[in-house]
């Protein structure tokens, strides 16, 4: 058998938030999917791990961290589907796939985030009309605890649950996505929306554009801010302010790190996401936390 090298990280390793310290300094960083195999069968505990961008625990174990980060390689690109180990982060892929007029349906709002854990933890975009990052999967390669190697499509019984399986069936290692023709969007912010307003216009509000966010520290003025992407000019929003020049989704933080607005128009893997790929968003301080209504 090969040597298999470990990352040891010293100090306690933590998400991107910084609000979670991992129960392990023992991580293991395959560079194939033959290492990652022989790396998962010896080991008795064991975790995936993508780009920690999770605020929970979900990735943490007091066994093995096994990180994809070297597993980040477009495999094959097809004009239906394309390929690609679970490593790769979303902005990487979408600029080679531009490259071959090519995108996603949907991105998240950070281009940082692998698709393998983008995937696995349910990970969405918006868009009233859009499904999640995972519903673009046609397929998966998965390690199993034994280190064989399966292969599942949209054919198998089951494979829904095995795409958005936080990681409790094994390691992803392979993804096939569905791919569509690149299209342009425009982006386009608004300042100060009343609470009224979006009482009274919520469906119509999120359906604006192709993509729609709502950002808000929850003050009795209303939203601060509409983000909205779409293919056509936006020029009003129920009454919000049109912004003046680039916008930070967070209040005051300097906008050099997020995507193009003022309707410029670009790709839509540079439109669809808030922040640049090249820069580093925030200082991670900013916590998330999700609710499902009716």
């Amino acid at each position: 058998m090969r040597h298999l090298k470990q990352a040891t990280i010293w100090g306690g390793m933590k998400n991107w938030a910084g609000n979670t310290t991992y129960s392990t300094d023992r991580v293991l960083a395959p560079r194939s999917v033959a290492e990652a195999q022989e790396m998962v069968a010896r080991s008795d505990v064991l975790r995936p791990l993508g780009t920690r961008h999770s605020f929970s625990r979900v990735a943490d174990t007091s066994g093995v961290l096994l990180s994809t980060e070297h597993l980040n390689s477009i495999v094959e690109v097809g004009e239906r589907a394309v390929v690609v180990e679970a490593g790769i982060r979303y902005g990487e892929l979408g600029r080679d796939l531009a490259r071959h007029g090519l995108g996603l349906s949907n991105y998240a709002s950070l281009p940082h985030i692998s698709v393998g854990g983008a995937i696995a933890t349910a990970t969405h975009g918006s868009g009233a009309r859009n499904q999640s990052l995972a519903s673009s999967v046609a397929a998966l390669d998965l390690v199993c605890a034994d280190g064989s190697l399966i292969h599942l499509d949209r054919t198998d019984d089951g494979f829904d649950g095995a795409v958005v399986a936080l990681g409790a069936l094994g390691i992803v290692v392979r993804v096939t996505l569905d791919v569509v023709s690149e299209f342009e969007l425009r982006q386009h912010v608004f300042d100060g929306l009343p609470w009224p307003a979006v009482e009274a216009n919520l469906h119509e509000l999120l359906a604006l554009g192709y993509s729609a966010s709502l950002f808000t520290r929850w003050t009795a003025a209303g939203i601060d801010q509409v983000w909205v992407k779409s293919t056509v000019p936006i020029d009003s929003c129920f009454g919000a302010t049109p912004a003046d020049g680039p916008r930070h989704p967070i209040a005051g933080a300097d906008p050099m790190h997020t995507t193009e607005q003022l309707g410029v128009p670009g790709p839509s893997a540079e439109r669809l996401p808030h922040f640049r790929f090249g820069f580093t968003p925030s200082g991670g301080d900013e916590l998330q936390s999700e609710y499902a209504v009716a």
